[in-house]
């Protein structure tokens, strides 16, 4: 029997608890995806079975996430395995665990462009459209007629939210929209919800996520806002590369490309408003 075959059979995938999840995070930060520092808790309470860790020997060696928003959709995400560990089949065996935790859902991710191929061929994930993140400074001045997003009866966030992603995702919103070090803007006419935005501080500066209007010019006014609120610091923007509009603001405030990844779905791509996605959530849970 060979060496890889013997620490296969010692190989352990398992749920983790809430406090494992900082592993995961960690991972996320070494991957250089810049993780926000409240996304552990955030993350694990939206689906607590969804989160595996793989132990080889007792000693963690990857982790993965499998968030199931309802009965319908689900989202793979923190996957990552040890550099000394990789090439020993960790990475297929934890995706084996997410891909049984979430059934037959539909199931997106947002895959690294080297790894596209292999989810095609293996996972037989279908391949939609490129997100970009882009990289700029914070400051400038924020825009009128907007408000704190505590001001908008929530199940009328809930509502709008759901016009741009594939579930419901009552439970998530909720926290993810009041988290500390963050801030997040509404905008409104006639008491329609027009659009809504939150900036979140990460291990490198901030990250905007997510950011959904109806027209691009109230767009650029959250985006203005969210950008004046962390003057002189870096921050991110994860624009889905079809929505040409959000392409533009990214441009007309100087930011630059740090990467891009894949959105592949293991089945059709969902009737969302894809236009007025400005800003993905998150490169996680979607």
């Amino acid at each position: 029997m060979g060496k890889s075959s013997e620490e296969i059979k010692n190989l352990e995938i398992r749920r983790m608890n809430r406090e494992e999840t900082e592993f995961a995070i960690e991972m996320a930060a070494a991957e250089g995806w810049n993780p926000g520092i409240h996304d552990g808790e955030l993350f694990y309470e939206t689906d607590p079975e969804g989160f595996f860790i793989a132990e080889l020997g007792g000693k963690p060696a990857g982790c993965a996430s499998a968030v199931a928003y309802d009965d319908e959709f689900g989202f793979l995400g923190l996957y990552a395995v040890k550099p000394e560990f990789r090439k020993k089949e960790i990475g297929m065996k934890l995706t084996e665990k997410c891909l049984e935790h979430l059934g037959d859902r539909n199931i997106g991710l947002d895959g690294v462009v080297e790894n596209e191929k292999k989810y095609q061929k293996v996972m037989k994930f279908k391949s939609s459209y490129s997100n970009l993140r882009f990289e700029g400074r914070g400051g400038g001045k924020t825009s009128d007629g907007l408000v704190d997003i505590s001001e908008i009866p929530f199940e009328k966030l809930l509502e709008y939210d759901r016009r741009m992603f594939p579930a419901p995702r009552q439970g998530f919103l909720k926290k993810w929209i009041k988290q500390p070090d963050s801030y997040a803007f509404a905008a409104q006419e006639d008491g329609d919800l027009k659009g809504y935005g939150v900036i979140r501080k990460c291990r490198q500066g901030y990250k905007i996520g997510p950011l959904f209007a109806d027209e691009q010019c109230t767009a650029e006014k959250i985006f203005r806002a969210l950008r004046a609120s962390v003057p002189e610091e870096t921050f991110y923007f994860d624009v889905p590369e079809p929505n040409k509009k959000a392409m533009e603001i990214a441009k007309k405030y100087h930011m630059n490309v740090m990467f891009r990844t894949i959105r592949m779905y293991s089945r059709e791509e969902p009737v969302i408003e894809l236009e007025k996605i400005y800003g993905v959530t998150s490169f996680e849970l979607g």
